[in-house]
């Protein structure tokens, strides 16, 4: 059944989650070029930059869901996860503080809210971001950005528990392998979400 987007995503109950897309993730500072090229041959970046510019075109607040660790790890469980563990044999990895937790320079702008973890793959487990949503009155998130592997399902699946409506921006996130991605997108995703092109969900803002 088609959904209709224009009211799931109302403006004035929605917030756009942005995750993960940082320069050490998906920029120029990146440690993952498999997830770098996929991102490039999908055009996810622009695709979330039309999604991002048409959100605060329409008041939706913009939230950047980052990651990152302190140099001393406080905070932060190091090893209780095999791809942490990974991670952090690289002392310098997503130094807080650093340019790599930047969000990507496309996607930035000063208006928008940022919801910074230091544990974890969701955005949602000890941060304030239920609080901050709920704060503006937001029942619908619409979430993109990486990955599909880990990131965006686990945002997806602790918002539903959490009561909040999902889309995601179908043409604003990836995974890898990319055919992994897709069968994530098929199998896993649509169980949770709606879903939308970046280019549908611009022409449901500017309806509003």
């Amino acid at each position: 059944m088609p959904i209709d987007l224009a009211a799931l995503a109302a403006p004035a109950r929605t917030a756009l989650l942005v995750m993960e897309m940082q320069r050490g993730v998906v920029g120029d500072l990146a440690r993952f070029p498999d997830l770098v090229e996929v991102c490039a041959e999908r055009d996810v970046v622009a695709n979330a930059a039309r999604a991002v510019t048409a959100a605060r075109d329409a008041g939706v607040r913009v939230v950047h869901c980052t990651a990152a660790f302190r140099a001393d790890r406080a905070g932060s469980h190091t090893d209780n996860c095999p791809f942490i563990k990974g991670l952090l044999r690289d002392p310098a990895h997503m130094l807080e503080g650093t340019p790599a937790v930047e969000v990507l320079p496309e996607l930035h702008d000063p208006v928008d809210l940022e919801a910074r973890r230091y544990h974890g793959f969701s955005p949602f487990t000890g941060t304030s971001l239920d609080v901050t949503l709920r704060s503006l009155g937001v029942r619908t998130v619409v979430a993109l950005g990486v990955s599909l592997n880990l990131g965006i399902p686990g945002l997806c699946l602790e918002a539903v528990n959490l009561g909040y409506w999902v889309v995601v921006v179908t043409d604003a996130v990836a995974g890898t392998p990319a055919d992994y991605g897709d069968a994530v997108m098929a199998h896993t995703i649509a169980l949770l979400a709606a879903r939308a092109t970046s280019t549908d969900l611009a022409a449901a803002w500017r309806s509003a």
